[in-house]
């Protein structure tokens, strides 16, 4: 029987959507909940046994004067941008599990008994974050690949994409993109000048004249020097470089009036 929202009237995931609605969702055992809200309690943890060793120590006018040093360290680093840009991507890694597992409630990524997938690991990256999960029986990485909008609207992202390990189909892979940056291409061979259509083509605008296009397939252009493959005649003195560049560019010339 197929999870998820259903998607028409007769999709075959109609009933275990309206058996997952009236559902509750499964709490989190003990362990479970101390695992997803480790960094929190750990931060706490820390805060609370430096409190009480700076009181104990120097009382709380100490506490005060430590806390107000450690505000400005603290505001120091964040005006340094490597600093800045570790910290926010740190924040992000907490952030982020609460924020797919709300998703995965949402987009009723759970099994039966409402188990949801376990996060194991969030690593930051250029792109954003990548989280490994553990699926419990029931959830498959075709489920997460369904909810996949949903995911990234949840994490507040651009785009969340699935990845199944290659050898245990339970081990999945989340990649949170938010930092999206589009690939550069190279230029063309024929980007410049701008290619025109040939003579009786048919291509092109109407007002276009019938130009050949340069450089002729014959002599593609070189990858960085482009006239050099053009002009085979291209030698190394200035005035010799000229007259070669020349000859070549009639010779094509009167190649592509002949063959108008």
């Amino acid at each position: 029987m197929g999870f998820g929202r259903p998607q028409g009237r007769n999709d075959p995931s109609l009933i275990s959507s309206l058996e997952t609605a009236v559902r509750q969702g499964h709490r989190p055992g003990p362990i479970e909940l101390v695992w997803n809200w480790r960094f929190e309690l750990a931060i706490l943890a820390g805060v609370t046994g430096v409190s009480i060793a700076i009181t104990g120590s120097i009382g709380l006018i100490g506490l005060a004067a430590v806390s107000g040093a450690g505000l400005a360290a603290s505001t120091a680093v964040l005006c340094w941008p490597p600093a800045r840009k570790r910290i926010i991507a740190r924040a992000w890694c907490v952030i982020t599990p609460h924020r797919v597992r709300v998703g995965c409630v949402n987009a009723w990524v759970q099994t039966r008994s409402g188990r949801l997938p376990l996060i194991w690991s969030t690593t930051p990256t250029d792109y954003g974050e990548r989280l490994r999960l553990w699926c419990p029986a029931g959830i498959t990485a075709a489920d997460l690949i369904g909810a996949s909008d949903l995911l990234a609207a949840a994490c507040w992202a651009a785009e969340v994409r699935v990845a199944a390990d290659t050898r245990h189909a339970h081990l999945v892979t989340l990649a949170v993109i938010r930092n999206s940056h589009p690939e550069r291409t190279g230029p063309t061979p024929y980007g410049w000048p701008r290619p025109r259509r040939a003579a009786g083509d048919g291509a092109g605008e109407p007002d276009e004249r019938d130009t050949p296009r340069w450089p002729h397939p014959a002599h593609p252009a070189h990858p960085v020097g482009g006239l050099r493959a053009i002009a085979p005649g291209w030698h190394s003195t200035g005035s010799s470089q000229l007259a070669g560049y020349r000859t070549d560019g009639a010779a094509q010339l009167s190649r592509f009036g002949s063959m108008a």
